[in-house]
């Protein structure tokens, strides 16, 4: 158990028989009145996001999680199968608890996070921007590079990114995994 002012960005707590990440937190203190914690909580199954106001001194209950990075080898069906990188057993992961899973290819390293009491998978995180290989996209015509315009490219995984008109084909570029945008050529 927890006090609810000791709530910070990435604590997980169970409440209401769901586990919730904290992704925002404000630690209000007003003219009149007690003092509140006011959160931002995501739902860790279905990815919804609730706020949620605790009263200082509330005791919450905590959930003890492990991040571990394991290593992509392959997709099994629905299932993505990873390797621990310490013991190398295998675990299957739904893709849908995966973030960034589009832009996953063989051999990446994603942090999964599991309960540490019950050893279940809870979500497993892609880092945050990846390099990935353009396999299709339009050529680019000359002068066309006067105004912000893109263009749609298929990259090594099979997803596809917006990219600007002077990025070619066989070109490697830096894709951030949670909105599939285009960061930059990679040198």
């Amino acid at each position: 158990m927890i006090n609810a002012q000791d709530i910070k960005n990435g604590t997980c707590i169970r409440m209401d028989g769901d586990l919730y990440f904290c992704i925002e937190f404000l630690h209000v203190k007003p003219g009149k009145g007690n003092t509140f914690m006011r959160t931002k909580l995501k739902n860790v199954v279905d990815g919804r996001v609730l706020e949620r106001r605790f009263n200082i001194g509330e005791k919450l209950e905590d959930v003890r999680v492990e991040r571990r990075p394991y290593q992509y080898l392959y997709m099994d069906g629905a299932d993505a199968i990873f390797m621990n990188q310490e013991t190398y057993e295998q675990i299957p992961i739904s893709k849908e608890l995966i973030t960034g899973a589009d832009y996953m290819k063989e051999g990446d390293i994603v942090e999964v996070v599991s309960d540490a009491s019950t050893e279940t998978v809870l979500f497993a995180e892609m880092p945050i921007k990846t390099k990935l290989k353009i396999t299709y996209t339009e050529p680019g015509v000359k002068g066309d590079t006067a105004t912000n315009s893109l263009k749609p490219a298929t990259v090594e995984t099979g997803a596809t990114v917006r990219v600007p008109l002077f990025v070619g084909e066989g070109e490697i570029i830096e894709v951030d995994t949670r909105d599939g945008s285009y960061q930059g050529r990679v040198r």
